[in-house]
């Protein structure tokens, strides 16, 4: 009787737990048609303004690399011998592999039949603002695929720096050589 009793328990409460009200509701899947709304959809726009929750940043030239539209031409960042030790270091970790430490192009996945990416030294690089970078790091470029979910804003506006500096140092002339510098490198054997 006490066996016959709980099995029967057991299975009332069961059936109980199978209902799926909240799934069976009347509802719009994501981009399903409508007929409420007048553009035909059930997805609504995103309303003027609206920051996701992730990127709260005011700062649009930071976390974009853009303002109105265009690449920025100045680091929105202070450039100091500590923010480009960190992108040379970041650069290593993520770029070096396919750009090479030397940001020539010719990285390790070259070596295993990749498709080369551009040298950083071709002239349309050397030319392009510092933003350029900062949104190819971000959204990708080509095969290259996105980094923003891996670095974050401030890495990446080392990387560029760095970038920048790995530009200058293979494209510099001896008068651009502070002479107490200069005079340092000629005394070294």
């Amino acid at each position: 009787m006490i066996v016959r009793t709980s099995v029967a328990f057991l299975c009332v409460a069961m059936c109980v737990a199978c209902r799926n009200d909240m799934y069976n509701q009347p509802k719009k899947k994501p981009l399903a048609e409508s007929e409420f709304f007048k553009d035909g959809t059930s997805a609504r726009p995103i309303p003027a303004n609206t920051v996701a929750r992730e990127d709260a940043s005011e700062d649009i030239a930071f976390s974009t690399g853009l303002v109105n539209g265009v690449y920025v031409t100045q680091l929105p960042i202070t450039l100091t011998p500590e923010l480009l030790a960190r992108g040379r270091e970041r650069f290593n970790i993520h770029c070096a592999v396919c750009h090479r430490a030397t940001g020539d192009g010719d990285g390790m996945i070259v070596e295993r039949g990749f498709p080369r990416p551009p040298s950083f030294h071709l002239n349309r690089l050397r030319n392009a603002p510092i933003g350029h970078f900062y949104d190819v790091i971000t959204n990708g470029y080509g095969v290259m695929y996105a980094y923003a979910s891996r670095i974050e804003p401030a890495d990446r506006w080392a990387i560029s720096a760095y970038i920048r500096a790995l530009q200058l140092s293979h494209n510099v002339q001896s008068g651009d050589v502070p002479a107490d510098e200069a005079a340092k490198l000629q005394a070294q054997p």
